[in-house]
C-alpha cells in the first residue's frame, strides 16, 4: 500500500480576503476569524486521522507573513501557485502521485470532514482508484486519487452546482473505480452557518 498525502487547500485567513460571501452575516473580521478556526480544525483533524502526511497548499505562499504563527510544526507546506482552482489542485495532485503517494485533496470549508471520515476515505483507496465526498451545493469536500489524470481538473465550472457531477462523470469515463461517499455540508454562504 502506497503512502497517502492529505493536501489541505486554504487561503490565509486575512480580514477582507477570505470567506467574503459570509461578510454580510459575520462582518469581515468575523469571516476571517471563522476561516482561521476552520483552518485550525481541518489541519487538526487531518493530523489526528494518522492516515497520511499532511500538507498545506496555501494561497499566498505559506512562507509569507500572512501565515506566520498559523501552522502547527511538522506539516509540509507549498504554494498553490497560479491559475484557477483546477490548475492549482492538478499541480498538487500530480506532484503527489508522481512522488509515489496517493493524493487526498480537501478544503477547510467542511466541518463534517473529521478524522474518521478521512480515515475511511483513505481506506477506500486501497481498492478504488478514486473517492469523492460531494457537498450539498454540488461541489465536493474531498477528492482522493490513487492515480492522476488532468481531465479531472480542466475546464470545470468551479463554484457551481455542477462540479461534483462533472468530476464523477470524468472519473467514470476514464474507466476508474469510484467510491462516492456521503454528501456533506460545507460553509460558503450565510445560510450554511445554520
Amino acid at each position: 500500500m502506497r503512502p497517502t498525502r492529505i493536501l489541505v487547500f486554504a487561503k490565509a485567513p486575512v480580514t477582507g480576503r477570505v470567506k467574503t460571501r459570509l461578510i454580510p452575516a459575520l462582518g469581515a473580521e468575523g469571516a476571517a476569524t471563522l476561516a482561521a478556526e476552520m483552518l485550525v480544525r481541518t489541519i487538526g483533524e487531518a493530523i489526528a486521522a494518522e492516515a497520511g502526511l499532511v500538507e498545506l497548499c496555501g494561497d499566498p505562499d505559506p512562507a509569507g507573513p500572512e501565515w506566520a504563527g498559523r501552522l502547527p510544526p511538522g506539516i509540509a507546506s507549498s504554494a498553490q501557485g497560479e491559475g484557477d482552482l483546477g490548475a492549482r489542485m492538478a499541480r498538487a495532485a500530480r506532484r503527489t502521485i508522481e512522488r509515489g503517494e496517493r493524493a487526498v485533496l480537501i478544503g477547510t470549508d467542511c466541518p463534517d470532514l473529521d478524522r474518521m471520515r478521512l480515515r475511511h476515505a483513505i481506506a477506500f483507496l486501497d481498492d478504488h482508484d478514486a473517492i469523492i465526498h460531494p457537498t450539498r451545493d454540488g461541489g465536493y469536500a474531498l477528492l482522493g486519487l490513487e492515480r492522476f489524470d488532468p481531465s479531472l481538473f480542466a475546464d470545470i465550472a468551479w463554484s457551481t452546482p455542477a462540479v461534483a457531477e462533472a468530476t464523477m462523470t470524468r472519473i467514470r469515463s476514464l474507466g476508474w473505480s469510484l467510491k462516492v461517499g456521503e454528501t456533506l455540508c460545507d460553509i460558503d454562504e450565510p445560510a450554511d452557518l445554520l
